[in-house]
């Protein structure tokens, strides 16, 4: 638990350079993205995204459309 806390602390530090984005759909809408898409950083990680509004949604609320594990609600299992 202590290594779990440690690497998330890690990940938080500010200057972390986050994880790059690789969801194919946007987690808020659904809708097809690409490597040219527009993305927004949560949690230091990056997520592509549809259109313009997504991204205030996702910052809003994240839990809403993201799991514990930073995966997309609406990601393929």
């Amino acid at each position: 638990m202590l290594t779990t806390l440690l690497s998330l602390a890690i990940l938080a530090a500010p200057g972390a350079k986050p994880i790059p984005a690789t969801n194919q759909a946007c987690p808020v809408l659904g809708g097809k993205v690409s490597e040219k898409s527009k993305t927004v950083v949560v949690r230091n990680r990056e997520y592509r995204i549809c259109c313009a509004g997504c991204d205030s949604k996702l910052l809003k609320d994240p839990d809403r459309y993201l799991e514990k594990d930073g995966t997309p609600k609406n990601a393929k299992k």
